[in-house]
């Protein structure tokens, strides 16, 4: 008899310690539970739970972004391969080479002015990047370069459409980059404007960032450039910015231009705040004061304006909508109002797309 106990224990030990100690994945939910909709914050979607399944319906903008969506894909990973062979090649290694921003940026822009009607602009921008065999070198070719774009037309540069802009040709550079003393970093290049005849550039800049509390954040940045037909110039600028109350963001930047060609410095002090509305909103109002110091130091233009910033399709298409002010002193500080709408593709790279 006490046999045939031992017996129904044994058979029941392991049914006991099963149910005691279940598989890890017993309880877990099932993957169709993982990847509902509902699941997601209200915040995530720009439609109702009521539209969760809704069909799409035809209409002239479907077809169109369908259409926009189409090329991104076909042509997206063109670019990515061309910055991968050069890469491959250039460099000596087998392996695509980390942190290359080399990038293709289609768009296009309408402004309206007082007095003026819409009028819609393409827009071309690219970088290519190539790393050589030393990892402290690249070959950098930029469609503009920054360095010769005056100050006030670099920080209102969102405000323009392309026939506003400076005429600027594709720059090419050999970089070298590297760190001084405690992370400062630094980078120097020399190379040319791609155009007949060629001009010779050199340039540098350094530049570090710090955390003084734990609210703010501050950066500096140093640059000094020599061009053989313009002359050299110089660069100062320092940023700073802390968060703000229910998701806003408080930025504040000052910079410093000297232009040895004409033998006088230009300012700018801007205030901004952003906010992520959702995850495919962002709104960035800012105001700026620009001066210079020619003939005396004096004022040039003050400026505002509200930039509505909205991420179309996944994180490669854009839409911005830019209402601004400029109260510039060559119109006597007389009100120029303007409003602009700008639609953005970018063609793969590691672009900071805010």
């Amino acid at each position: 008899m006490t046999r045939g106990w031992l017996f129904l224990a044994a058979l029941a030990s392991p049914l006991t310690s099963q149910a005691e100690d279940p598989s890890p994945g017993a309880f877990e939910p099932l993957t169709n539970e993982l990847l509902s909709p509902y699941r997601l914050p209200a915040s995530f979607y720009t439609f109702g739970p009521e539209e969760y399944w809704a069909e799409p319906q035809k209409s002239w903008w479907l077809g169109a972004s369908n259409w926009v969506i189409h090329q991104e894909r076909e042509y997206s990973p063109t670019v990515q391969a061309i910055g991968a062979w050069a890469d491959r090649t250039l460099s000596g290694s087998s392996r695509v080479l980390p942190n290359n921003e080399s990038y293709l940026r289609l768009g296009a822009a309408a402004k309206s002015e007082t007095g003026n009607l819409l009028d819609f602009e393409p827009e071309v921008r690219f970088r290519l990047e190539v790393p050589t065999a030393e990892e402290t070198l690249k070959l950098v070719i930029d469609s503009e370069s920054e360095d010769l774009v005056p100050l006030e037309e670099r920080d209102r540069d969102r405000q323009l459409v392309d026939s506003e802009r400076t005429d600027s040709t594709a720059t090419g550079a050999l970089r070298y980059i590297t760190e001084i003393g405690d992370a400062v970093n630094f980078s120097t290049d020399i190379g040319g404007r791609l155009r007949l005849p060629p001009e010779m550039f050199w340039r540098a800049k350094m530049g570090k960032g710090w955390q003084l509390t734990p609210e703010w954040n501050v950066a500096a940045e140093q640059r000094a450039y020599y061009y053989h037909t313009e002359g050299w110039g110089a660069r100062s600028w320092f940023g700073a910015n802390r968060p703000l109350p229910d998701g806003w963001r408080f930025f504040a930047s000052s910079e410093l231009e000297w232009l040895h060609d004409e033998r006088k410095f230009e300012a700018a002090q801007i205030f901004s705040v952003r906010k992520r509305l959702n995850n495919r909103s962002e709104l960035r109002p800012r105001l700026g004061i620009l001066g210079e110091s020619q003939p005396v130091w004096r004022t040039t233009s003050y400026f505002a304006d509200l930039t509505w910033r909205y991420r179309v399709y996944e994180d490669w298409l854009f839409a911005e909508l830019i209402p601004a002010l400029s109260f510039p002193r060559d119109e006597s500080f007389r009100e120029q109002a303007s409003i602009l709408f700008r639609l953005e593709m970018y063609f793969a790279g590691t672009l900071d797309r805010d």
